[in-house]
């Protein structure tokens, strides 16, 4: 351990919740093995340092000579996501390079750099330039990740754009997905996003090796498929909440208390906890499906409907008058919850989930249940794996959810039906904890990454 001191791991994030805390998670478990951490972070969606006093945080300021941050302008909110990624890479690209050339200016050694796989190209020319190696963060899974490394292949074989009439057709190219499982969004870019999707593989077999947040016996299949065709070490370390290093004492808002007290009242395995991200939104027709569904299942349900979820519309402004107090103690819905907590009560019985990878891992992690309704990207694939392969879910698609077959799953992952799925969950349960023990596959990869990291300056 003492080797180490004074050595630094520079680390730059996608401004995203789902994509800046697996990068917190990997922070803590370098710092927990005796690295500095700095984090280099974008002026947009800025996190707050003093929830992560463990690590020494940069501002990384926008390169718009005019002073106003484009990202934060009005028409940003409305943009698509492959835009906004254009957009974000173009505005950091210069100003990162800056940044990374000052921090490694200031003496202590760099070890590597960490960069998230969708910056790439802008870390690339960066680090080269300073004479710093760079590792590649992938935050989604080993699964998804090659599906979408297949899309520019997928395109030149006329599965996309996606037509409606094969929406069920089995894609051979990357089985066991369906043509409405690949990992595509809503864009006027569509070309924007095979070249993110071409960038990403180049730039991860361009580097000094790629970090996973999965788990060898959940991907097995896709693991072997990525190592017979990589050109760097891979390393699957996760699931990273689940390290030792990750699991820190909490102090719980007023908020969190009400809700920890509201579960304790709940019956073992009762309640259906409903949360689609951090990035999806809906329609308000959609929200009140969602509402009435879960209403009529007469399960008692804890929903996260966070400011924004529901377009055009304030919080719960568009529920009927005196849904709220019709529910009663049978429901209770939340801006936001500690979902590691969560998921780790006893009286949560079953996930309905959008599918985000960290969802899906730290649902498989408490052995839950999931409820799957996609919405954009790689949740679509996870979805597919949940469903399918694993068997710890059951599909309850977007273009299908109204309130009768919201009802009619929502009882049927509840009642017997579900005990099925719910065996399998408990069985993923022990094999992820199994990989983080003593000599499971994740804590021996992640003593592999040590050693990887410490060779860069030897």
């Amino acid at each position: 351990m003492e080797e180490r001191r004074g050595r630094k791991i520079i680390m730059f994030p996608l401004p995203f919740v789902g994509h800046l805390n697996p990068m917190i998670q990997l922070a803590r478990i370098f710092h927990h093995r005796g690295f500095s951490v700095t984090i280099l972070h974008t002026s947009f969606n800025f996190p707050d340092p003093c929830h992560y006093p463990l690590f020494t945080f940069r501002t990384i300021p926008h390169s718009n000579a005019g002073g106003e941050d484009p990202l934060t302008q009005p028409d940003a909110s409305s943009m698509d996501l492959v835009a906004f990624i254009r957009l974000l890479r173009q505005t950091y690209a210069e100003p990162f390079r800056q940044s990374l050339a000052a921090e490694v200016g200031r003496g202590e050694t760099v070890c590597c750099l960490v960069s998230d796989a969708v910056w790439m190209r802008n870390t690339e020319v960066a680090a080269e330039e300073v004479g710093v190696r760079r590792m590649v963060l992938i935050t989604q899974g080993l699964a998804s990740f090659c599906a979408f490394a297949a899309l520019p292949l997928l395109r030149d074989k006329n599965y996309l754009p996606i037509q409606v009439s094969r929406l069920d057709e089995l894609v051979t190219e990357v089985p066991p997905l369906k043509v409405k499982d690949l990992p595509v969004m809503e864009t006027n870019e569509p070309e924007e996003l095979y070249l993110v999707a071409i960038d990403m593989i180049e730039g991860a077999n361009s580097s000094s090796g790629v970090i996973w947040n999965t788990f060898e016996d959940l991907e097995r299949l896709s693991l072997t498929d990525i190592s017979s065709k990589s050109q760097v070490p891979i390393f699957p370390i996760g699931p990273f909440h689940k390290h030792s290093d990750n699991v820190l004492p909490t102090t719980k808002n007023i908020e969190e208390h009400v809700t920890t007290n509201w579960l304790n009242k709940q019956e073992p395995q009762s309640v259906i906890y409903v949360s689609f991200g951090s990035l999806a939104d809906i329609e308000e027709k959609e929200f009140l499906e969602i509402a009435w569904g879960l209403r009529n299942s007469e399960q008692p349900f804890l929903w996260v409907v966070r400011p924004g979820f529901i377009r055009g519309t304030e919080w719960l402004k568009a529920l009927p008058s005196g849904f709220v107090e019709n529910i009663g103690q049978k429901g209770k819905i939340v801006k936001w919850v500690n979902q590691l907590e969560v998921l780790a009560h006893s009286a949560v019985g079953a996930f309905w989930t959008h599918c985000g990878w960290n969802s899906t891992l730290e649902s498989i992690c408490e052995g839950v249940p999931m409820i799957c309704t996609p919405c954009f990207t790689d949740q679509f694939v996870n979805a597919r794996y949940i469903v399918d392969v694993w068997r710890i879910g059951i599909e309850l698609e977007r273009t299908k959810m109204d309130r009768k077959e919201i009802e009619k799953v929502l009882r049927s992952v509840m009642t017997k039906e579900g005990d099925g799925i719910r065996e399998m969950c408990l069985k993923w349960k022990e094999i992820a904890n199994v990989c983080l023990g003593k000599g499971g596959s994740s804590s021996k990869h992640l003593e592999k990454l040590v050693d990887h990291v410490l060779s860069f300056d030897s």
